[in-house]
């Protein structure tokens, strides 16, 4: 039996054919065998996508539904395993070959911990390692850092969190960490890259930072009571009152403009000869 057969790696699609197969085949190939890998396709129209859904591997399971988006998707192929530890990777991403064997002993380890999420290596049209600050739930509050994915996540974390919110736009993994915190569990990042994210080439604009901060004032009011506790989340928290301050306002906001923020990200932060940042 293979040492990861009790876990499910699901890989929600909607058009993104072209990186499908190769996605599948990296959850396919982990360190001490395959997981379980559900494909869930979510009202793909392309015929590249549709064809590549017709050609993966006939020991991973697809699941078609109409296009609801990546949060009901991967809540669909959660629903459909019956796997204690899940994990989520986008169809145009990739997971590193030790990626569970990484990401599982220390999530084994910790009781108190729901999910455990590696580094991000960038692909594409960006290069580097993403890095984010340890779990803080102080930070927590005011920035996503669990990364675009949630590493390995217990089945009960995501039951007790109600699985992914659809009604939050874009920020579904940002929301499910706070949804979990507000249960008592807690993440834990480790110092390895697990998994490789795909950078598209997109513009940044005003209209996407205005419904980055639509649906940060959605979050702050979902989730009030945590909120609340910030004072709380600042007591446990190693960072000093001048960073809690540049999360409250840079990180939380991000009131620098659009065309700045992009070139400091894809010119400086991102470049070959800097691959990290914190």
């Amino acid at each position: 039996m293979p040492r990861h057969s009790d876990i499910t790696v699901v890989i929600p699609c909607f058009n993104h054919g072209r990186f499908l197969l190769e996605s599948v085949a990296r959850a396919l190939a982990q360190d001490g065998g395959p997981p379980k890998v559900i494909v869930v396709d979510d009202g793909s129209t392309d015929e590249a996508t549709l064809r590549a859904l017709d050609e993966v591997p006939p020991e991973v399971d697809v699941i078609r539904q109409a296009n609801a988006g990546v949060a009901a998707a991967r809540n669909a192929g959660f629903e459909n395993s019956d796997s204690e530890l899940l994990l989520m990777v986008d169809a145009d991403d990739r997971l590193t070959t030790d990626a569970l064997d990484v990401l599982r002993p220390p999530l084994e380890a910790n009781a108190d911990v729901g999910y455990c999420y590696g580094l991000m290596k960038l692909i594409g049209t960006w290069s580097g390692v993403l890095r984010f600050p340890d779990f803080d739930p102080y930070i927590l509050l005011h920035r996503s850092i669990a990364g675009a994915q949630l590493g390995l996540v217990r089945r009960r974390c995501w039951e007790d969190a109600g699985g992914f919110d659809p009604a939050i736009d874009g920020y579904e993994d940002w929301d499910f960490c706070l949804s979990a915190l507000e249960k008592g569990w807690r993440g834990l990042q480790i110092d390895r890259v697990t998994h490789e994210y795909r950078k598209h080439e997109r513009s940044g604009n005003e209209e996407h930072r205005r419904r980055y901060r639509r649906v940060y004032r959605q979050i702050r009011a979902k989730h009030a009571a945590l909120f609340a506790r910030r004072k709380e989340f600042a007591r446990e928290s190693d960072l000093g009152p001048l960073h809690r301050l540049a999360y409250r306002t840079y990180f939380a906001w991000r009131p620098v403009p659009a065309p700045i923020e992009k070139a400091l990200y894809s010119r400086v932060l991102f470049r070959r000869d800097r691959p990290a940042i914190r």
